[in-house]
């Protein structure tokens, strides 16, 4: 079993976001995302729970109206369904989301990324 490094290949875009895929596993989406400071915020509103936690940088969303500075380290859990909105990141800021889809929405068993630098995941 091969490890693999989250800080491998993360430089940031020039603008917006670079979201990799770590891992896909039944109903279970674990990503890297790393953040420009030139972000475009747009709202989401998604079907599945999502928990989020920032690892390196600075950010700050609006979760249902409400606005929330995050720094390395903090993590957030957000429910299906409830609006939420990227309104700033420091260039570079990089964070990891694990999403979770109700079961009915279930990928494959495992889908593995071999072509993400730091993909992880079994066969």
């Amino acid at each position: 079993m091969r490890t693999h490094n989250l800080f491998t290949d993360a430089e940031p875009p020039h603008e917006g976001e670079r979201v990799d895929t770590l891992l896909s596993h039944k109903n279970l989406v674990v990503e890297r995302i790393v953040s420009s400071s030139a972000i475009t915020p747009r709202e989401y509103v998604q079907p599945q729970d999502e928990w989020v936690v920032l690892v390196k940088g600075e950010a700050v969303l609006q979760v249902a109206g409400q606005s929330i500075a995050l720094k390395p380290g903090d993590h957030l859990f957000l429910p299906a369904g409830v609006p939420h909105t990227v309104e700033r990141t420091s260039h570079g800021a990089m964070w990891l989301a694990v999403h979770l889809y109700p079961a009915q929405a279930a990928a494959s068993d495992v889908t593995f990324h071999p072509d993400t630098p730091g993909a992880y995941g079994h066969r």
